[in-house]
């Protein structure tokens, strides 16, 4: 089915899950979440990458491999509540969610919003990532331009206050910024009344091209043979 938008079950759906947080108010309600959230979130995956298929953007995504669970794991988490408050979908370039390099879609009560990027990559990846940036910063320099006349940025929001090891003689400030960053990732707010348009397809998909240029920038430095130890960088 196309997607039609998100009905007026949805987010109060998981304002009710938080409060409620039972195994036995979830199968109650299950229909709910089923028709009023997994849906309608499968639609929206299926459409935006055929959308993205038709106009030659190298990210997948499907109903059965984008979603995420409700189910937390709580096995290592002091918090034991057994469902996620919030639905997500990850779209990347095999179509697999761990794939580095993901378009995501956030959807809660709290806020709603579209992002793209590497969210907390492993040591290694983010040490590329790191390297890249420093040995080559006119590439680096030109796709955070690229995002700028999109209307987006890198977020700080997961920044070292000093910088890494190996990293410490860069002395540009957008380099030596850039390098501080845990994930490099960017965010598009989403407003509530649009997730209950069928344009959100359209949005989502701008999005995806939007931040392409991050995206094609990270792939290409984690493939990068050139990559080093961080200390092997700094200074270059």
């Amino acid at each position: 089915m196309s997607f039609e938008g998100f009905g007026p079950d949805a987010l109060p759906f998981f304002k009710a899950l938080a409060f409620h947080q039972s195994r036995e108010w979830f199968e109650a309600n299950r229909g709910t979440y089923e028709r009023a959230v997994k849906g309608p979130l499968g639609d929206l995956v299926e459409d935006v990458a055929e959308r993205l298929r038709k106009a030659k953007i190298p990210i997948k995504g499907d109903r059965k491999a984008s979603l995420f669970r409700i189910h937390r794991d709580v096995r290592f988490s002091n918090n034991k509540d057994p469902y996620k408050t919030n639905a997500g979908v990850a779209l990347t370039r095999s179509g697999a969610k761990g794939d580095p390099g993901v378009l995501y879609f956030h959807l809660s009560p709290e806020e709603c919003f579209f992002a793209a990027g590497f969210h907390m990559p492993e040591p290694d990846q983010l040490a590329r990532l790191r390297g890249a940036a420093a040995r080559a910063p006119k590439p680096f320099k030109a796709m955070s331009a690229k995002l700028k006349r999109a209307g987006l940025r890198l977020s700080d929001e997961d920044s070292l206050k000093r910088a890494p090891r190996g990293f410490e003689a860069i002395d540009d400030p957008e380099i030596a910024a850039a390098v501080r960053l845990k994930s490099l990732i960017c965010l598009r707010p989403v407003a509530e009344p649009a997730i209950a348009s069928p344009s959100l397809v359209d949005g989502f998909a701008a999005f995806a091209r939007d931040s392409l240029p991050l995206l094609a920038w990270g792939w290409d430095a984690l493939a990068d043979s050139r990559a080093a130890r961080p200390e092997r960088q700094a200074g270059r």
